[in-house]
């Protein structure tokens, strides 16, 4: 065991082929495996979003390859190498199996995971996600943006925090970054680049998706501008008996908008019996889903 800067984050090293992942543990109950986010670590998950599912399950957050305390290794970074990592993660931790819940990059991940490795994933959640190559809706604004900044050049605070708020609002809850959480690992700027690359190269998963045969969850925010809400719907309609929750007035970092509503839906997803099969939506209120 070790310990971070922090004194109250503490992560275990898993050894997972030629990595150390560093993963923390909260909660009991079946396994909910938390794929990061592009260029963050696993101290980012909203506080409160994370103790609502751990009430439930074992929630398993981790630093992907090369970010925080995991190591970069010395095979190729990929898409595929990270759902490969995630696979052997899971298979390290003792299960055969896990419930995995994606955000971002890490949705897209999460999706490489059930692909390649589908006896490895019981449920799948797919937030802020897509699904990768020419079929995804690119944000080439926000791309460019995050690209300026960890290259060095100055971008206003506010800048950035507009790649995960929509402004409307931002401005009626001034307070809102009183609650986010502080990032307290260091994450390299190589390591960031080549995690961008990694996904700017991946020919993704699109003619993959009706292959998917486990229970999913695909949860989006109307106004992200990070990950346009039109790759949930591609999503949504690729995905056998997917479930497609709208979260009306939210952007990429809905968690920290609305947690306990993100944790209440997913919750409710894990909790519904297995083998349905009907595509439905939600979309009404804070959040939504549709037929």
């Amino acid at each position: 065991m070790r310990r971070d800067r922090k004194p109250d984050i503490a992560y275990d090293l898993v050894r997972v082929d030629d990595i150390d992942i560093a993963c923390r543990k909260l909660g009991e109950g079946e396994p909910l495996v938390m794929v990061s986010a592009y260029a963050i670590t696993m101290d980012m998950w909203d506080e409160s979003f994370i103790q609502e599912l751990a009430s439930r399950y074992e929630v398993i957050m981790f630093d992907n390859r090369g970010m925080g305390h995991t190591t970069s290794g010395t095979l190729p970074w990929s898409i595929d190498r990270f759902a490969a990592d995630t696979s052997g993660l899971i298979r390290a931790l003792g299960f055969d199996r896990a419930n995995v819940c994606g955000w971002s990059l890490g949705g897209n991940v999460a999706l490489g995971l059930a692909v390649n490795f589908p006896d490895r994933v019981e449920r799948l959640i797919v937030y802020a996600g897509d699904c990768g190559g020419p079929h995804k809706v690119p944000a080439p604004k926000y791309l460019g943006v995050l690209k300026k900044a960890f290259r060095g050049r100055y971008v206003p605070f506010e800048g950035l925090l507009t790649i995960l708020f929509p402004p409307k609002w931002m401005k009626e809850h001034p307070k809102y970054w009183r609650s986010l959480p502080f990032p307290r690992e260091f994450v390299s700027p190589r390591s960031i680049i080549r995690q961008n690359r990694a996904y700017e190269e991946w020919p993704g998963v699109y003619e993959q998706l009706p292959g998917i045969d486990c229970p999913t969850l695909i949860v989006t925010g109307t106004e992200d501008v990070s990950t346009p809400p039109e790759n949930a719907d591609i999503l949504h309609e690729r995905i056998p008996g997917s479930t497609l929750v709208q979260f009306s007035g939210a952007g990429h970092g809905l968690m920290y908008q609305y947690p306990h509503e993100l944790a209440e839906v997913v919750i409710e997803f894990m909790s519904a019996p297995a083998g349905k099969k009907d595509r439905h939506s939600i979309q009404s209120g804070v959040h939504s889903s549709r037929p």
